[in-house]
C-alpha cells in the first residue's frame, strides 16, 4: 500500500511539474516578439517582412527591428536626357518600434521627366530619387540625384542634381567641351556612388551618356542584393547611351527602365527614343524569431 501511494504521489509531482513546463513555454511564446504585414519569410534565424506594395507592420509588443526603406527611382530625362537618380536608401539595426501598427509605403518609380516618390517605414522616409535633365536642364535633387541633361548644359550653369546626405548620391555632369560643344546626359547617382559624368568622344564633344552610380548591397533577407543603382544618361547624335548602376538602374537611351522593387534609376532618353521610368522601391523589415 506505502509502495502504491509513493508512486501516485510521484505521478502527480511529474504532472505539476508538466504542466509548468508547458505553462513557462506558453508565457514566452506570449512575451516573444512578433508581427504581421508584407511576404513574410524566414531566413538564418531571422523572420524577414518584405513589402513590394504599400501596407502596415503591426507589432505584438514593443521591440526593436532592422529595416531597410528604399524610395522610388527618378525617371530618366527626355531629349538627350541625364539618367535618373535611385531612391534614398536608408537602413540601420536596433530601431524601436512601440506595439500596434506601422505605416509602410512603397514609394512608385517617376516616368520620364519625373521625380520619384518617397517610401516610409514607421517614422522612417526614404527620399525618392531625382529625375533626370531634360534639354539643356539640370537633374534635380532627391535620395540620389539626376543626372544633367545633354546639349550645351554648360551655357547656363546645368548640373547634376544633389542626393540626400545619409541616402544617396549626386548625379553626373557634362564631362567636357565648352559651353557651344555637344554633350550626353549625365548619369544618375546610385545610393554607392555619383553618377558619372557624360564622356568625350573626342577632346571638344562628349557626346556619349554618363554611367549610372553604383547601388548598395544587403543581406537584410539573408542573401545579398544590390539595390539603387542609377540611371545611364542619354547619347548625342548616334553616340552611345551609359550604362546601369548595378542594382536596379536603367540603361540610357530609352535602353531599360529601373527594375521594379530595387529603387532604380530609369535611362536618359536619346536624341529618337523616349527615357525610361524609375523603378518602384521597397521596404523590408527583420527581427530574431
Amino acid at each position: 500500500m506505502a509502495n502504491t501511494q509513493i508512486q501516485s504521489e510521484q505521478i502527480a509531482d511529474d504532472a505539476i511539474t508538466q504542466a509548468k513546463i508547458a505553462d513557462e513555454a506558453v508565457g514566452a511564446a506570449q512575451l516573444k516578439f512578433s508581427a504581421t504585414g508584407g511576404t513574410i519569410t524566414t531566413a538564418g534565424g531571422y523572420t524577414i517582412h518584405t513589402f513590394t506594395s504599400s501596407g502596415t507592420f503591426t507589432a505584438s509588443k514593443a521591440g526593436t527591428v532592422e529595416y531597410l526603406v528604399i524610395a522610388g527611382g527618378g525617371g530618366g530625362g527626355s531629349t538627350v536626357g541625364g539618367g535618373g537618380g535611385a531612391g534614398g536608401y536608408r537602413t540601420a539595426t536596433g530601431f524601436s518600434v512601440a506595439e500596434g501598427a506601422h505605416t509602410v509605403t512603397v514609394g512608385a518609380g517617376g516616368a520620364q521627366d519625373t521625380s520619384g516618390s518617397d517610401s516610409v517605414f514607421s517614422t522612417i522616409t526614404s527620399t525618392g530619387g531625382g529625375r533626370g535633365g531634360g534639354f539643356q536642364t539640370g537633374g534635380t535633387a532627391g535620395g540620389s540625384g539626376g543626372g544633367v541633361g545633354g546639349r550645351n548644359s554648360f551655357a547656363n550653369g546645368a548640373g547634376g542634381g544633389a542626393g540626400t546626405a545619409s541616402q544617396g548620391n549626386a548625379g553626373g555632369n557634362r564631362g567636357g567641351g565648352g559651353a557651344n560643344a555637344l554633350g550626353g546626359g549625365g548619369g544618375g547617382g546610385g545610393a554607392g556612388a555619383v553618377g558619372g559624368d557624360s564622356r568625350a568622344l573626342d577632346g571638344t564633344n562628349s557626346k556619349e551618356g554618363g554611367h549610372g552610380g553604383a547601388g548598395l548591397a544587403s543581406s537584410i533577407t539573408g542573401s545579398s542584393v544590390t539595390r539603387a543603382g542609377g540611371g545611364g544618361g542619354g547619347g548625342d547624335i548616334s553616340a552611345a547611351g551609359g550604362d546601369a548602376g548595378s542594382g536596379g538602374g536603367g540603361a540610357g537611351n530609352g535602353g531599360s527602365a529601373g527594375t521594379a522593387n530595387t529603387g532604380g534609376g530609369g535611362g536618359g532618353a536619346g536624341n529618337s527614343v523616349a527615357g525610361t521610368a524609375g523603378g518602384s522601391g521597397v521596404v523590408i523589415v527583420r527581427y530574431p524569431s
